[in-house]
């Protein structure tokens, strides 16, 4: 199931999922009562009561549960889509998590993954456009698997951290360089509002085998900068779960992100960064693909 949050063309906003024909299915108005967004159903652990919703939906009804909420084209002007999960509370990055973005950089193994936080507030939804702040010329990109917690957890052992998760989805985890290096903790660079994006939807956890067998994409300008295997993250998906989980309270509705390959803006000859008229999109195969134009401030 894909489930996203929307903003309508009255403003209204709401949540829903996609049904096999790609329309847009306003859950929201059925079940918004008791859950007035994504985060409140994953606290609820109600994944089944919105699926049996969609499902009511696609069967021919044209709206889910007889109220009247019809799908609709997800590509309708209406709609503007925004982060699947529109507040979280907490959203983990982790640094440096794979060899080759480790070896460009310059840094030395960790013997633990490498932790910073992002605010909600510098995350848009897929077609919004980004904003490369003014103070900067070294905007960056780094394509990333975001991971959803659906089920509450502390000190989560390894071999049960996938049990936790609610589903996937991509993240582009923009990168204001050179204030990233104006302290020794890379919070100034990577909070920059709408400086990053998280999308397009959330794809449930039962559409994913396997997170350590996808392959991940950054594509600049029609140029893919960004290609690996999840595989080669250095710390899988369970073991950032794990460790997060350790010096917080995991909720549902948190994101990790899990960090990005080699091939960064900053570090090619000559660097190259987003610009306002860029294009970049993160895609990850059976997850979903990301679209964000780029404009300043």
């Amino acid at each position: 199931m894909r489930l996203v949050s929307f903003i309508d063309g009255d403003r209204r906003a709401s949540w829903g999922a996609l049904d096999d024909a790609d329309r847009l299915v306003d859950l929201g108005a059925v079940l918004g009562s008791r859950y007035p967004s994504v985060r409140a159903l994953l606290a609820d652990g109600a994944l089944d009561e919105a699926r049996a919703a969609l499902a009511s939906a696609a069967g021919g009804t044209g709206a889910v549960g007889g109220t009247g909420a019809a799908a609709s084209s997800l590509g309708a002007a209406r709609v503007t889509l925004l982060a699947p999960v529109t507040d979280p509370a907490r959203i983990l990055c982790a640094g440096v998590n794979y060899d080759e973005h480790r070896v460009e950089t310059g840094r030395e193994p960790n013997a633990s993954p490498t932790i910073f936080t992002r605010y909600p507030s510098s995350l848009s939804g897929t077609g919004v456009a980004l904003t490369r702040p003014r103070e900067t010329e070294r905007f960056d990109y780094e394509g990333e698997l975001a991971v959803v917690i659906g089920r509450r957890g502390r000190r989560i052992a390894t071999n049960a951290a996938l049990g936790h998760v609610a589903g996937y989805s991509c993240f582009m985890d923009g990168s204001v360089r050179d204030w990233q290096r104006k302290a020794s903790q890379f919070t100034p660079g990577k909070n920059f509002d709408a400086s990053g994006s998280f999308g397009p939807w959330l794809l449930t956890a039962d559409e994913v085998p396997d997170p350590q067998a996808l392959e991940l994409r950054t594509i600049v300008d029609g140029d893919v900068l960004q290609r690996a295997s999840t595989a080669l993250m250095t710390f899988s998906v369970a073991e950032l779960i794990a460790f997060c989980s350790t010096f917080t309270t995991l909720e549902p509705g948190d994101v990790i992100a899990t960090g990005t390959p080699g091939g960064v803006g900053d570090r090619r000859t000559p660097p190259r960064y987003l610009v306002p008229g860029s294009k970049v999109v993160v895609e990850i195969s059976g997850v979903g693909r990301l679209e964000n134009d780029v404009t300043t401030d």
